[in-house]
Order: C-alpha cells, then structure tokens, then sequence
C-alpha cells in the first residue's frame, strides 16, 4: 500500500512554501521579461495595423481622383421639371439650351376580338413578334396544346421577356387579349406573323391562331386581325428651335453628353436647360485628397514622434521605415506632373503645399480659380491620362507598366467587319413563300437554327433586308452568344455584315430551303462568299502592338497603353502623350506598401512570429520551473526526513540521559 506522505510534516518545516518561494523567485524575473517583451511586440504589431490602415484609408481618397472623369464632371438643371428633367451621362458642353416638349412617345397596343372565357381556346403554332426597327430581332413565341387558351397565350407571351407585355381586358363584349410594346415609340411599334401547328392552309385568316396576326400592311381576314387601339407615336421636342425625334421619352443622343427625360408634352411652353461645371465635386474631391494625406501623417507622427509635452515617444519611435514612406509620398506630391504642359504641372499651382509639420495646406482661393480658368485640364494633374492628335484615336487605358511618354501611332491594317456578299446572286423576285423561307447561317462562328422569313410579297429589297436581319438577330442561338448582322440592299444583292470587328467576325449562310427559289430572293450557300474580318495592326512607339478588333495595344515602353483606332485609314495616325498624374503615381506606391509582398507585412509577419516564440519560451519556462520545483520537493523531502531522524535520535538520548543514575531528575526539595 502506497504511504502517504506530507512535506514538512517530521521537521516542521513548511516545506511547500519554502518551495513555491523559491520557484516564484526564480521564474519571476524571466516571466516578467516575456511579458514586458511580448506588451512591447503587441504594440508594435498594433501600430503596424494602424499605419497600414491610414494608408488604405489614404489611398481611398487618391483613389477618387485617379480617373480624368472625376474632374470632368458637370451639372444639368431643368427651369420646368414638370416639362423634362436632365442628367448627366458624358461630358457636355457647359452652356444653355431652350426647350420645348410638342409630343411624347406612346406605345403601340393591339387587342384581339372578342372571347367568350378567359380558358377560350385560341389555336397553337409559333407567333412572331416583329418591331418598326428592323435591326431589333425578331420574337418567337410557342403555343401549344398545353397554353392555347387566351390565359395561356397571355402568360407565354409575358414568360417570355421579350419587349411585349400582354393582359386580358374584360370588356362589353368579352374578353380582349391586348398586346403592348414595353417600350414606346415607331421603332417598337408591333407586327405579328403566325405559323400555324398544324397548319390549316392560311395563317392570315380570323380561324385558329392566324386570329392573333397583325400586319399593318394587310386587310381585316388577311392578316390584320387585331384592332390598333394606341399608335406608336415618337417623342418630338424642340431644341433651340430644332426639331429632335426620339423613340423614347428618353432622350440621350440630342445633346451630348446629357439625357432629357420628357415629362408632358405641351406646344408652345419653353424651358431651359443649363449646363454648367461641376467644380463644387472636384473641388471637395481634392479637399477630401488633402485631409486624408494630413490624417497620414498625424497617424505617423503619433506612433514614431515624440511628444514634448507628455515626455513620451512613438511604439515605433525612431523608424526609418516610416520616414522613408512619407519622403516617398511628398517626392511624388513635390515634383511637377512629367507629360503634363501648361499652367498647372504641380500640386501646388493649385495651392497645394506643404507645412514646417509635413502636413498640406489649401489655399481654396486659388484651387478655385484654376477650376474657373482650366476646369477640364486639371484632372490631367491627378490622373493617368493619354491624349491622341487624331479625333478617331482615343486612349482607353494602361497598366503599371506603360511608361510616360509621347508615342506615333502607325496603322498598316485598319480594322474591319467580316460580311457575306455573293456576287454571282442577284435578287430576281421579292415573294417569300413556302420554298424559300427558311435558311440558316452562321456569324461569328455561331451556327444558328433553322430561321424562317414571313411568307409575303416585299414592297422593296430594303423592306425584305429588314425582315431578314430581324429574323436572324432573333435567332435563339445567336442572340445567346451576342452576336448580330446587319443586312443591307444595294439594289441588286444583299450584304450580311457582323457587327462585331476583328479576325472572329465571319458571316455564311450555311443552308438554304430550295438553291432555286432562294437564290431568286438573294440566298444563296456560297463557302467563298464569305469575307472574314480583320483586326487593327500597327504600331504605338515604333515597336508593334497587339490588335484585337478596334483596339491596339503597346509593348516596349508602352506596354499595357490600349487605344481604340476608329477608321479606315492607314499610315500615320498622329501620336499620343501618356502622362501619370500625381494620383495615379500615388495609388501605386500606396497598393505597393499594401500588397502582401511589401515590407509592411514582411514586419507585421516578423512580429507575429517573435510573439510566437514568446509564447513558447514560456513553455520552456514553465516546464524548467516544473524541474526546478520537483528538484527542490526532493531536496527538502530528504532534508525533512534527516532531520525528522534526528530529532527522533535526539529524543532517544535525551531518554536515556534522564534515566541513567544520578541524574538529576527533579527539584532540590525532593
């Protein structure tokens, strides 16, 4: 049976106190070490995410100013807003327009005549919705056994989504299936053509589905079998005594740079639109830029500086690194803008300068006279802009490593649409009909699916162009992968062209119903006839670039610098001057001391890991002091027992000593 054994309890020593002393003495010190150590590594490691986050925090509003358009903003106010309102959706010409509202665009909208019940039977085969522009595709919409009631033509035409709304009107004389464009205007005004499923000889007749087909063209029984109850109309305003037709009430191509949304129509009431200069945005844009840099450098200034007051320094008093990031940054503010000329080159032909403390101040006097002055020049002091001498040239956009400079653009190849053209085919008759309206074909590499035309007689080739570029950009297949045509008629053939440029852009008609008959309409299945695009190809800087489509992209020193080459001339197309705004200089040496490679997170790492081996020296601590502790247990545990046997020695003596003879044992009185 194990014994059970009580420090101290033989000597009277406290034993376990004496020991926890001891230890406690000894691992004191060196724990005090450790948390001083780690109290230092965690304010250190805190600091680290302070600056970090003054420098997100500051190159959020560097970030406000790195694009051209933040200082080329404008205002747009209406006198009427009952007339029309404005917005700004470009770069208007500051100045003032008179404007008068004398019609609004309407919707076009269709009904049906009259059913007895909403569950009526309508007819099933495929309705195909056609609009007044002939570049929208057209529309197919299936009518089955399962939705051939006037509800479930209803709920498919609205499944559908495809720019016409329908509903049901319970009227004097029955239920009414009314079918209106989403959208107003002559360009969405509707044409419906039906292909009957089975079909019962006409598809124009008042039998079945051919009910529900509209053709304004045609006659009541023969195909304009619904009622016109609201005609498409186009909006009309008048612009400085300027008359502007609009398909919608929505109006953005009239002026540019703004969109007019036409509330009443009203002849002879004017208003006026004003257009002026956004300064108020810029301006706080670049009040806000000076704030943000000023709060950087309290926050450095608070954690590496030393206050005379308090008699206190910084976490990170001392650190070159910090110091090093705030000469970078002012190196950047000091310097003039290298590409940019003219009057304002430097933050402080603005009014920007720096103060004895390292902080910015504004002179708002004199920003705002250079907003006054130059409004549209001084976002090129902040921002990464390019500006081209030829009108069809235009900066898109560069990267980190487009170099600033002055570049020639060369053009040796100007950029082109593939298209679809047989010359040997010439349009002979303009009746589609059974044997020769469908055909399939294939643009951009997308191949489509069986695609039928209206089966009538063209008033023109044009008319027949438009009714086959809407049927075929209403191809499932192809309006999927966003691709298009469009179709043109020069009087004796048709041209199909993609609209998308480059070397992908290729057209072919694949199939044909009948070679014959619709070869007499201009179809034709012709491999050779086809006339791939191509994409732009020359050079920026001397050195080639890469062209896709319309746009043409650096290397070398221009490297990443994108433009867009509109046209088709070859040869020299004037040059373009690609400068770095302070801005935009600014925002890449803030992601840099922000990316996970920087030395900001190399430190906050290394600080990571020493408060780690903190954590880990204490447990080599606490188990040196677990050693200590049983060494100390055991030595006094020994010394417990020797003296435990010493007294017992010592008792024994003392026992015999009394009761040897003579010995005296008592008082003298005894």
């Amino acid at each position: 049976m194990a014994s059970i054994t009580s420090p101290g309890i033989g000597s009277g020593l406290d034993v376990t106190s004496l020991v926890n002393s001891l230890v406690t003495a000894e691992g004191q010190p060196a724990a005090q070490r450790l948390d001083t150590r780690e109290a230092k590594l965690q304010a250190q490691l805190s600091a680290l995410g302070s600056i970090k986050s003054a420098i997100s925090t500051f190159k959020g509003a560097v970030g406000n100013l790195t694009s051209l358009s933040a200082f080329q903003r404008r205002t747009a106010s209406s006198s009427n807003t009952d007339l029309f309102t404005a917005a700004i959706s470009g770069k208007p010409v500051a100045g003032s327009y008179e404007i008068e509202v004398t019609q609004l665009a309407k919707a076009h909208k269709l009904a049906s005549s009259a059913f007895a019940e909403v569950s009526a039977a309508v007819g099933t085969g495929t309705l195909t919705f056609q609009f007044g522009d002939p570049t929208k595709p057209a529309q197919n919409v299936i009518i089955t056994d399962d939705n051939n009631s006037l509800a479930g033509v209803r709920d498919a035409v609205n499944a559908a989504n495809i720019g016409v709304r329908a509903s049901i009107v319970n009227g004097d004389d029955g239920y009414q299936l009314v079918f209106s464009a989403e959208n107003a205007g002559t360009d969405n005004s509707l044409r419906i053509s039906v292909a009957e499923n089975p079909a019962d000889g006409s598809n124009t007749d008042l039998n079945g589905l051919s009910r529900l087909a509209y053709d304004p063209d045609a006659v009541v029984g023969d195909g304009k079998n619904l009622t016109e109850v609201s005609v498409a109309k186009d909006a009309i305003v008048m612009i400085d005594g300027i008359q502007v037709t609009s398909s919608t009430n929505t109006i953005s191509d009239a002026i540019a740079g703004v969109t007019l949304t036409l509330k009443t129509e009203e002849i002879g009431t004017k208003a006026t639109l004003n257009i002026g200069l956004d300064k108020t945005s810029a301006s706080s844009s670049v009040e806000g830029f000076v704030n943000a840099f000023n709060s950087l450098v309290g926050t450095f200034n608070q954690l590496s500086g030393y206050n005379a007051e308090t008699k206190q320094g910084g976490v990170l008093i001392g650190d070159s690194s910090l110091r090093g990031i705030l000469s970078q940054l002012r190196g950047v503010m000091g310097n003039p803008v290298s590409g940019v000329e003219g009057t304002y080159r430097a933050l402080a032909d603005l009014g920007i300068k720096t103060q004895a403390d390292g902080t910015l101040t504004l002179d708002k006097a004199k920003l705002t006279a250079a907003l006054d002055s130059n409004f549209d020049d001084i976002g090129r002091l902040f921002a990464a802009t390019g500006t081209a001498t030829d009108s069809l040239v235009e900066y898109t956009s560069s990267t980190t490593a487009t170099r600033v400079g002055n570049y020639a653009v060369s053009i040796t190849q100007a950029a082109a649409r593939g298209s679809y053209s047989d010359a040997a085919s010439s349009v002979s008759s303009l009746t589609v009909d059974a044997s020769n309206d469908t055909f399939a074909i294939e643009v951009d590499g997308i191949a489509s699916g069986s695609i039928s035309l209206t089966q009538k007689t063209y008033a023109s080739g044009t008319e027949l162009a438009a009714e086959l570029q809407s049927r075929i950009n209403g191809d499932s297949a192809l309006s999927a992968a966003g691709v298009s045509v469009l179709v043109s008629f020069d009087g004796t053939r048709f041209t199909f062209t993609s609209e998308r440029y480059g070397s992908a852009s290729n057209v072919e008609i694949t199939t044909v119903a009948d070679v014959t008959a619709s070869g007499a309409i201009g179809l034709t299945a012709n491999a050779s006839a086809g006339v791939a695009g191509q994409d732009v190809a020359g050079t920026i800087g001397g050195i080639t670039a890469t062209g896709a489509g319309q746009y043409l992209t650096g290397a070398g020193a221009a490297e990443g610098l994108k433009i867009l080459v509109q046209g088709d001339s070859v040869g020299a197309r004037g040059s373009i001057s690609f400068s770095r705004g302070v801005a935009d200089q600014l925002d890449g040496l803030l992601g840099g001391l922000l990316a996970t490679d920087s030395f900001l997170n190399a430190r906050t790492t290394g600080l990571q890991s020493q408060i780690e081996g903190i954590g880990e020296q204490r447990e080599a601590l606490a188990l040196r002091l677990d050693a200590l502790e049983a060494r100390y247990l055991k030595q006094f545990t020994a010394l417990d027992a020797l003296m435990s046997r010493m007294q017992s020695t010592s008792n024994f003596l003392a026992g015999q000593l009394a009761s040897l003879p003579g010995a005296y044992s008592g008082s003298k009185d005894k």
